[in-house]
């Protein structure tokens, strides 16, 4: 079922002077995960989030467990129902579904991943090792599946996220396995060094205010997505960690050097970031 419209105006081309804007309105929709419409997409933005460590995940098992749960986790969508999402948010108790093969996978590649920081690892072993999830389940950690098309506005997320407290929250009020202490999203980000950064500014047109934004941006690591920024403030512990399966890049290599990044959030934290990712990116007027 739809939730919501949203309207965002989105830029149509790059090379807009600070007076005068071209825009174009989109209408897009919020709806529920649905299995019979969602698969195929939402395969292809699990491969999109994960990159060549895809290979490492079932990625249609964790399709069909996403959409398996379809009164929490919203899409977006342009074309109405039966059109593919461009957008997902959900979560998913890695406890109560540590027996489905692509959450025993998801919970390796956490661990395997955070071993690059002692402290990280430390606290997931408590939380995702072995023993932890054995045992009596006090501490349910729940994983964020977040991702969308490159061209999709950052404006679409605060009301996902809102969306997803509200869901989290009446799924509790109805006693359902939503009690979680952290919360663990994935994202990712890539790595420019200075001639890149130079060789990315002097190739783009940019508009006045980009310009004076750019001026500080050097080499370093960028996250994909700028609700990341944000939401790392909220965040315990964060590490940005390369992929396995990514090939070694020589001087000549083409495109992005890509990584994934990991965050671990308590969940009462994440009303905090809806309201904060509401005000850092407000809807058009």
């Amino acid at each position: 079922m739809a939730k919501r419209k949203q309207d965002t105006e989105k830029a149509a081309t790059d090379d807009e002077s600070d007076s005068e804007r071209s825009l174009v309105d989109v209408d897009f929709e919020f709806f529920d995960p649905n299995p019979d419409i969602d698969f195929l997409a939402l395969k292809r933005l699990t491969t999109q989030l994960f990159q060549t460590d895809a290979e490492l995940l079932p990625v249609h098992d964790l399709a069909d467990l996403i959409l398996a749960q379809p009164l929490v986790g919203s899409s977006v969508k342009c074309d109405g129902l039966e059109s593919d999402p461009y957008a997902f948010l959900t979560v998913l108790n890695i406890h109560l579904h540590k027996d489905r093969p692509s959450i025993k996978a998801l919970t390796a590649y956490l661990l395997e991943k955070s071993s690059a920081d002692a402290t990280l690892h430390s606290k997931l072993q408590s939380l995702l090792g072995s023993a932890a999830l054995a045992g009596p389940a006090t501490k349910h950690v729940g994983f964020i599946f977040s991702e969308r098309l490159i061209n999709m506005p950052v404006q679409i997320m605060p009301h996902m996220y809102r969306m997803l407290a509200d869901e989290i929250q009446w799924a509790l009020d109805d006693n359902e396995p939503y009690d979680f202490s952290y919360l663990i999203l994935v994202s990712r980000v890539y790595r420019l060094t200075a001639e890149e950064v130079a060789e990315l500014h002097a190739a783009s047109p940019r508009t006045k205010r980009q310009k004076q934004s750019e001026a500080s941006q050097g080499a370093g690591v960028y996250p994909f997505h700028p609700e990341d920024d944000i939401i790392r403030k909220y965040a315990t512990h964060t590490l940005d960690y390369a992929f396995t399966r990514a090939q070694p890049r020589s001087e000549e290599a083409f495109g992005l050097d890509t990584g994934g990044r990991m965050m671990l959030i308590p969940a009462a934290r994440l009303r905090d970031i809806a309201a904060a990712l509401a005000e850092a990116f407000p809807q058009p007027s």
